[in-house]
């Protein structure tokens, strides 16, 4: 007698399709969970540009304007930061109540239709969680002293630069918060150089 015949048949798996289908829905929400964590990143990125003001007049009177080569040197940053919309676009401009402070940012406000906040010079803490709250995901421009814009960084992105010279005016800052930081900061503590067109 003879053995009977083994009847053989491919099965299909059954929950294949269901598989496939839950890794593509899967696949879509990494996704999708991805790019929103690059667009909420790149949306609230903060950029804080400080400035000491520029030049001031040497008289004796206690607020001193600023001289001519200081004036130069306000109009050379409305040129710098006077786009209204784009790359380089200032949302917000923070003074100290000197003089000084207020004519450099007085050229960059007037072009870009904007009114100067200002704000005592000595509560760096205070205007930094300002900043930091009032314009996430914007662009602010700030605009101190040899002795606070040092302190401001500090405060802003627990970075130390060195103090600023008595003649140094021609130096600009930028932070970025979420702050991107380098591997070793420039010897010289110099990000960036602005000066009075020739």
């Amino acid at each position: 007698m003879e053995a009977p015949a083994i009847i053989s048949r491919h099965r299909r798996p059954f929950l294949l399709p269901v598989w496939l289908s839950f890794a593509a829905v899967f696949g879509l929400f990494v996704a999708a969970l991805v790019a929103f964590f690059i667009y909420r990143s790149a949306s609230t990125t903060t950029v804080v540009v400080l400035a000491r003001h520029a030049e001031k007049d040497l008289s004796s009177i206690q607020d001193p304007p600023l001289s001519a080569l200081g004036e130069q040197r306000a109009e050379r940053l409305a040129q710098m930061f006077g786009r209204s919309k784009g790359v380089g676009r200032i949302d917000a401009i923070y003074v100290s109540d000197a003089r000084r402070t207020q004519q450099t940012a007085a050229p960059l406000a007037e072009r870009l239709g904007k009114q100067a906040i200002i704000v005592p010079a000595a509560d760096t803490k205070g205007l930094a969680s300002r900043v930091m709250h009032e314009h996430e995901g914007g662009s602010v421009l700030i605009i101190g002293h040899s002795n606070t814009v040092p302190e401001l960084i500090h405060e802003l992105g627990g970075i130390d630069v060195p103090p600023i010279g008595d003649d140094e005016y021609d130096t600009l800052y930028v932070l970025r918060h979420p702050l991107v930081r380098a591997v070793e900061p420039p010897p010289d503590g110099i990000l960036g150089a602005w000066a009075p067109a020739p």
